[in-house]
């Protein structure tokens, strides 16, 4: 674990390495290409990434790494942790068993802010509305309260009825299709806090008319009113925004993000500005001297803001 240019974050926690392509936002995916390239020598990320002429490319393994496990209950000062940044903990490789290792952790590390970001919305919604997994968790949280008695100090709620308020869960948006496909699952699925992550952002989104169903769109942002399923919050906490970064970046259209602004805006709900291209595709924050922030006037000044733990 250790500091990380992410600049939503402090620190980062490699704790499941190795993932798989799913969708267009990963064409360019920066865990893939460390894991190819600079990491490849590493036992950590061994065998995970190949590099080849058509470019990097995963190899479909992934890896708990044991010694990184206990990576949070070590860091005293309290930070926010980007949990499985060199992979996905919601990736199909991971068994449940190795999920559960990483939520008993997370659920002992409360001085803590944990951020779970996944493109397998589907599969976390199943995973945290299991009957089993509070009996799961627990046996694994008694493991560790038996190596560390101290931690015996520590109550735990059930992640399924009441989950934790440091441990935050949010989806990869990167166009339409995906906010249709991705967000539904994750208002259904039991979080204290619910982000986006709309970067690389690859199209207009629109998340005051989210495909929830065949014949039912809503504002995912808080309209007020819900006509989903009943015991899914109305609302997004938190939203990321951001162009693709790193070398030949594909453009993004300033409307795009200037209007997930604005749509946050109007429903009060918290933004964070990453990097923004400018209109010749080119990452500015890439320049040397270059402002990773850098907006056209025509955009005014945004806030970088972080959601509170309670609406």
């Amino acid at each position: 674990m250790g500091k990380t240019s992410i600049e939503w974050t402090d620190v980062s926690w490699p704790v499941v390495n190795g993932c798989r392509r799913v969708s267009p936002g990963c064409e360019r995916c920066y865990a893939e290409r460390l894991a190819a390239t600079r990491l490849r020598h590493l036992p950590k990320y061994a065998g995970l990434a190949t590099y080849a002429k058509g470019g990097p490319r995963w190899t479909g393994a992934s890896r708990l790494w044991e010694s990184d496990l206990e990576m949070p209950l070590r860091l005293r000062k309290p930070s926010r942790i980007f949990v499985a940044d060199m992979g996905d903990l919601f990736y199909e490789a991971v068994p449940d068993e190795v999920i559960d290792r990483v939520w008993a952790v997370m659920l002992l590390s409360p001085h803590h802010t944990f951020q779970v970001l996944t493109k397998r919305a589907e599969r976390a919604r199943r995973y945290l509305t299991d009957s089993k997994l509070y009996e799961r968790v627990m046996r694994e949280a008694n493991a560790w309260r038996a190596a560390r008695p101290k931690l015996a100090q520590i109550g735990l709620s059930c992640p399924v009825t009441m989950p934790a308020p440091w441990i935050w869960l949010g989806v990869s948006v990167e166009d339409q299709r995906r906010a249709d496909e991705r967000i539904p699952h994750l208002l259904a699925t039991p979080a204290a806090v619910r982000f986006l992550s709309c970067e690389p952002l690859l199209g207009h989104v629109d998340l005051t008319r989210v495909a929830i169903s065949a014949d039912c769109t809503e504002d995912v942002l808080g309209d007020g009113e819900w006509h989903g399923e009943p015991d899914a919050p109305p609302w997004i906490d938190w939203v990321i925004v951001g162009s693709e970064s790193g070398m030949h970046p594909r453009p993004m259209a300033i409307e795009w993000a200037v209007s997930l602004r604005e749509q946050c805006a109007a429903a009060k709900v918290a933004i964070f500005t990453k990097q923004i291209g400018t209109p010749e595709g080119r990452e500015q924050g890439d320049v040397k001297g270059g402002d990773p922030r850098w907006w056209p006037e025509t955009a005014g000044g945004w806030p970088r803001e972080f959601p509170a733990v309670h609406r």
